[in-house]
């Protein structure tokens, strides 16, 4: 595949898949490349995922030995083959990758939802290089502490996995306080995330920058459920280690920016208290006057009824009204015994 000229449009940034052709590698080496750091990507700003500058696709070309040395520092061999390439036995290999002296770069999951671990050919060949290692590729045994370990039933591959994937999700967040946080919990298990952010809008917020397992698969189907606990730590220090660094992410993504939350409901209104309006109405009315009682017509306030009529009633027709002040009309004597009794009859 041969590489194509860069047009004007092109000249800022590329898509992975056009980056990928115009480096002539396939698109999974790119992103193994990507994954340990040889190619720089930069987040597409309308949202689109990453992308990659221009600049990195010319730094590249320029390298020496362009493209073999990017092809060759890029293959991956599985078990059989890696052995083959070291020298030595594929059960020694796999006890040397055991015991975490030899580091995977990825895995992925065969028709019998094994986990198969790839690891990189360029590091192969450098440990089997080294004059130091030599007694752990030729000796008729391997050293008594390794064998002890290993017949404790150690194997950090998952965990030597999970290291340097997290330190290539580190370096996509970038200086982004809240992806730095999501990278480290993304080795974390949830009750282990709850326990350190115990506020559920931060522990939200945070979940929006936790990126999951590198695999394709529908969510809850065997092959993500398997990737989610391989990627989740469960070594004691290595859960240690995370818990202290997502303690300090947090820290600092709360200074620099903090959660979203909901804003806070304004203070119900109190309810108005009538009764000192009742209490002033009443200080208001006339004495002897109920309120919403009109007064009958002819007595002003403040004077007293004539006894025998109620207030608000009206005197009877023919009934000439008096004044209660005036003295009342003198009558004369009545007679008693018989006399009396005629002398009201001839009236």
């Amino acid at each position: 595949m041969t590489a194509t000229l860069l047009t004007a449009a092109d000249r800022q940034t590329l898509t992975i898949g056009r980056a990928a052709r115009e480096l002539g590698i396939k698109r999974s080496e790119f992103d193994l490349a990507v994954h340990l750091g040889r190619i720089r990507t930069v987040p597409d700003e309308g949202g689109g995922g990453r992308r990659v500058a221009a600049e990195e696709i010319e730094r590249l070309r320029r390298q020496e030995g362009f493209p073999d040395a990017l092809t060759a520092a890029v293959r991956t061999v599985g078990t059989t083959e890696g052995a083959a390439l070291m020298g030595i036995a594929p059960t020694r290999f796999t006890r040397l990758a055991r015991a975490g002296l030899l580091v995977p770069v990825r895995f992925y999951l065969n028709r019998y939802r094994a986990v198969v671990w790839h690891y990189l050919a360029e590091e192969l060949s450098q440990f089997a290089a080294e004059e130091a290692n030599a007694p752990l590729l030729k000796g008729r045994t391997l050293p008594p502490d390794l064998l002890a370990r290993l017949r404790e039933g150690v194997d950090l591959r998952a965990r030597n996995w999970r290291g340097r994937h997290g330190g290539f999700l580190r370096r996509q967040a970038g200086d982004h306080p809240w992806e730095r946080a999501g990278a480290v919990a993304a080795l974390l298990d949830p009750v282990q995330i709850a326990e350190i952010v115990p506020d559920p809008y931060e522990r939200a917020h945070l979940y929006r920058f936790r990126p999951g397992p590198p695999v394709h698969g529908a969510p809850g189907s065997p092959t993500v459920l398997l990737a989610e606990r391989l990627m989740t730590a469960d070594d004691p220090h290595e859960i240690g280690w995370l818990r202290y660094d997502l303690t300090v992410a947090m820290d600092e993504a709360r200074d620099l920016r903090p959660a979203p939350r909901p804003a806070p409901k304004p203070p119900a209104a109190a309810p108005r208290d009538t009764k000192p309006l009742r209490a002033e109405a009443r200080e208001t009315e006339p004495r002897g006057v109920e309120l919403g009682v009109t007064e009958p017509q002819g007595v002003e306030a403040g004077v007293n009824e004539p006894q025998g009529v109620r207030a608000g009633q009206m005197e009877p027709r023919g009934v000439e009204q008096r004044d209660p002040e005036a003295a009342p009309t003198p009558q004369p004597p009545r007679e008693r015994g018989l006399l009396g009794r005629l002398l009201r009859r001839g009236q």
